[in-house]
């Protein structure tokens, strides 16, 4: 009897003593800092705010040459060796790529830096000079960062595009950066091509591929473009090897175009000082970091999260192995039918994730466990809520050997999907739901630290630590930076309200950048500095700080909408909301402010609606139909609302009208950006008929 008392009573204050150490551990501390008053917190563990972790390290070139000089051997860029395309025709006839891909190919790091070195002296050997800037508009792979690593060792400004940016957005950003140079690949060539007498300053192509088509050959000379592949410009650089010109820290490292998730995008200009501090900073978040790790790349690099990222992993010695979104996994779309995904190929153990990706992955896997159903879904249903017991500090949940227990029988094939080595994923770009991030805890038995950062702060701001298994929240403030809250009077946001704090989020460091290229009047407008000559950038977000210093985003200036009666109506928050009903794939809210109700377009889960319609015995000829139909929109709308209730909407935050729509959104439809958010003034201008009868 006495074992059976001490083997409940140990367990029992274990995680006693564990809860209130939890309760008393402070991440951010407040501090007195300069400009508009507020209240403002810094990171518990560093008194002032990191510049560089590294000894006589100032620029990220320094960085990456130090790197590759202590790990020349191992393995930094990894690439898949493509085996075969095919065409494969599903039961409605229509056409699909499926690739088949090898084992990971490795360059180690002096073969990384030598590639590097080659191209930057090529660079320079085909014209292209001090003072003129060079644009990367290619999707995520080896070659990119080479070229990125290769245009710093020139001092050589470079300007990120989106390889899904329109036609407009993308002439904007080329004509007025005046980009002489522009390296990309053959999909992204054929646009350029296209787009060719609209752009004004380009003299030089360089493809990211070995061949390029002859048609495209043919073209370059009525355009008097000199268009070569990257491998013949390392050849030229190789063989006419050039001094670099290093930058300074102050110097431009790269001008990155927003997503224009709101008219056309705006060029940030990020510092190498810039980008280093939030890099510095990074490197104190992820535990025990080292030359172990592997690091799954497949989001895009014009992106600040994935850019900070690469630079992160390649400065300890760890390796990248660089993927796609629709390779990702086995079941992906562009993978081959019992053929390796990506991340299954490579067992990564790092990786970054955007909130849309992780909701996919955890819509994927309950959708498999409910098709399996019976004993398997049972034990699931068991094992999911034993650990979620556990992980919300409940004494009565699954520790010990049963935690190991269950990730033997349960949940060692879900973590199989990410190859089952994942240590830690970095989430940001967007708020992660907590029904996801506990999903992902609990299923791939790995910590989410969630970010929250912005292209103007180089995605430096919050960043939550492993040991920090709350939802919702952002995290402390990185190292790199303070973060204040600010009185929005209008809003109702004040710092002396209480339980919390809250206000508009600014933030302050060596991570915020100078401003926007060529556009002082928008720079003035959100970028201040203060009298003891800090930067600070003005968010436009709404957050309240928890008593451990930890940031919550509750809101949006810009989302914020006033409704008929004078209801305040934040559109991204209900979006969040919303988005949790498993039949939502992307939502809009959308809401007049002459009318006393909001309403929704909502992009509908294929599989979900699907079947709920053969469980109910409904038919339909097409999904589009079935979108249409009364009993449809009654069972989403029901999903819906159960949503709203459970995150305690209000009445009038809950649309009072939907619209089903049987189309995804995705970046190529110009309705979302590359990085999945919303274009709300596109997305209003293309369905604004159907807005209108919502409201009729």
């Amino acid at each position: 009897m006495s074992a059976y008392i001490v083997g409940v009573l140990v367990p029992l204050v274990f995680t006693l003593i564990l809860r209130t150490s939890k309760k008393e551990k402070k991440r951010g501390l407040p501090i007195n800092v300069g400009g508009e008053p507020g209240y403002a917190i810094r990171n518990c563990r560093f008194t002032d705010a990191v510049t560089t972790s590294w000894e006589g390290i100032s620029t990220l070139v320094e960085l990456f040459e130090q790197a590759c000089q202590k790990h020349p051997h191992k393995p930094l860029l990894g690439t898949r060796k493509l085996i075969s395309r095919e065409a494969e025709v599903n039961a409605d006839g229509k056409s699909f790529e499926k690739l088949h891909l090898g084992e990971y190919e490795w360059l180690t790091y002096r073969k990384s830096f030598e590639a590097v070195s080659c191209f930057a002296s090529g660079l320079a050997q085909m014209g292209h000079k001090r003072g003129e800037r060079a644009a990367i508009f290619a999707d995520t792979r080896e070659e990119w960062f080479i070229a990125l690593q290769g245009c710093f060792r020139r001092n050589v400004p470079v300007i990120t595009i989106y390889s899904s940016l329109g036609e407009e957005a993308l002439c904007h950003s080329l004509n007025e950066t005046e980009a002489t140079t522009v390296i990309c690949g053959t999909k992204e060539l054929k646009k350029l091509i296209e787009i060719s007498g609209q752009l004004d300053a380009v003299e030089r192509i360089i493809c990211m591929d070995d061949e390029i088509p002859s048609s495209i050959s043919l073209v370059d000379r009525s355009h008097a473009w000199n268009i070569t592949s990257m491998a013949k410009v390392e050849k030229l650089g190789r063989e006419n090897p050039v001094e670099p010109d290093l930058p300074l820290p102050s110097d431009t490292a790269v001008i990155m175009y927003t997503s224009g998730s709101t008219g056309l995008p705006k060029g940030v200009m990020m510092t190498h000082a810039n980008v280093l501090a939030t890099v510095s900073a990074v490197m104190t978040i992820v535990p025990s970091l080292g030359s172990k790790d592997v690091y799954l790349a497949y989001l895009p690099l014009a992106h600040i999260l994935e850019l900070a990222a690469e630079n992160v992993i390649a400065s300890v010695g760890s390796a990248i192995g660089y993927g796609s979104p629709l390779t990702l996994t086995d079941t992906s779309n562009k993978i081959k039918k019992g053929t390796k995904g990506d991340a299954s190929a490579l067992s990564p153990t790092i990786m970054t994730a955007v909130p849309a990706i992780l909701d996919r992955v955890r819509d994927g896997v309950r959708k498999k466990v409910d098709a399996k159903g019976g004993l398997s879904k049972k034990l699931f249903d068991l094992a999911y809520s034993r650990r979620l017991s556990a992980t919300n500090g409940s004494w009565f949940g699954a520790w010990g050997l049963e935690k190991l227990l269950w990730s033997f029988l349960v949940f060692r094939k879900i973590q199989a999907i990410l190859g089952g080595r994942v240590r830690f994923i970095l989430s940001g770009g967007a708020p992660l739901s907590g029904d996801t991030q506990r999903f992902i805890n609990i299923c791939f038995g790995t910590p989410i630290g969630q970010g929250y950062g912005l292209t103007e702060t180089c995605a430096g701001g919050t960043f939550s630590e492993f040991d920090d298994t709350s939802v919702g929240r952002v995290g402390a403030p990185l190292p790199c930076s303070f973060v204040k809250l600010i009185d929005w009077v209008e809003g109702g946001y004040l710092i002396t309200d209480s339980p919390m704090p809250r206000g508009e989020i600014v933030i302050g460091g060596p991570n915020v950048t100078p401003g926007y290229f060529k556009n002082e009047a928008k720079t003035r407008e959100v970028y201040k500095a203060d009298e003891r000559g800090m930067r600070w950038f003005y968010t436009g977000d709404i957050g309240q700080f928890h008593a451990d210093g930890c940031l919550e985003i509750i809101d949006r200036k810009k989302d914020i909408v006033k409704l008929q009666y004078g209801e305040y109506v934040s559109l991204g928050k209900v979006e969040a909301a919303l988005s949790v009903s498993p039949y939502v794939d992307n939502i809009m809210i959308y809401a007049n402010p002459f009318h006393n109700y909001c309403v929704a377009l909502v992009v509908v889960s294929h599989p979900a609606l699907e079947e709920w319609a053969s469980k109910k015995g409904v038919s339909f000829t097409d999904f589009s139909e079935l979108c249409e139909r009364d009993e449809a929109i009654k069972e989403v709308y029901s999903s819906m609302v159960k949503a709203a209730k459970d995150a305690h909407l209000e009445k009038f935050e809950i649309p009072g009208k939907i619209k089903l729509l049987h189309v995804p959104w995705i970046p190529e439809s110009g309705l979302v950006t590359a990085a999945l958010k919303l274009k709300r003034d596109v997305i209003k201008r293309e369905f604004s008929n159907v807005l209108s009868k919502l409201y009729s």
